[in-house]
């Protein structure tokens, strides 16, 4: 994954189509702190990555970190929400706007914050 997503990258900036395209690279698991009994690691929901660029993104620098082990968040914690509202915002779409389901009742696009520090 780390060349295909540098050379993505990499050729968006040269063909100056990075600052207009958000490129991310995320999941919803990170891997367990401690080996198994198999030798692998299982999924972990506590602490995982994510890699964003261009498309607003202020690049070269890490956001947050875990404990030593990787098992816990130690610094600057981000929510599901908090990542989207994010999103949402380099994108240039409110992400707190509210939208109406089939039912007619509202719901907000994102009930996270926006991380300030990411955006350029």
């Amino acid at each position: 994954m780390e060349k295909s997503f540098t050379a993505l990258v990499e050729d968006l900036s040269e063909r100056g189509l990075l600052d207009s395209t958000l490129v991310i690279h995320t999941g919803e698991f990170g891997r367990t702190p401690i080996i198994n009994k198999e030798g692998g690691r299982d999924h972990w929901p506590d602490v995982y990555t994510t890699v964003m660029a261009g498309g607003g993104v202020r690049g070269g620098q890490v956001y947050g970190s875990s404990d030593t082990n990787g098992g816990q968040v130690h610094s600057h914690p981000v929510s599901p929400a908090d990542f989207l509202a994010t999103m949402w915002t380099l994108l240039d779409v409110n992400p707190h706007q509210e939208l109406r389901d089939r039912l007619g009742r509202p719901l907000a696009l994102s009930q996270g914050r926006v991380i300030d520090s990411l955006i350029a």
